[in-house]
């Protein structure tokens, strides 16, 4: 597995965090913002939150991320 491999499988994980839909699916779990202000910041599931979150947030990069990586594959084969 080189490092192109392991550029794409992070690419796939961070999109898959960034189309979560924060009232279907997060809400439900008690995955939401105000769970993380009410419990421990520095606790796991405070810092998976903040984790989807910051996905979520920087999702235009993503997208710019995704053309180009995807542009390199037609290109590279």
């Amino acid at each position: 597995m080189g490092f192109w491999t392991f550029l794409e499988a992070f690419l796939l994980f961070a999109n898959s965090l960034a189309i979560l839909n924060e009232d279907r699916f997060l809400a439900p779990s008690g995955w939401t913002l105000i769970e993380i202000q009410r419990d421990a910041r520095n606790s796991l599931k405070g810092q998976i939150i903040g984790l989807i979150h910051a996905c979520q947030f920087l999702r235009l990069p993503l997208i710019i991320l995704n053309i180009v990586i995807i542009v390199l594959k037609l290109f590279s084969g």
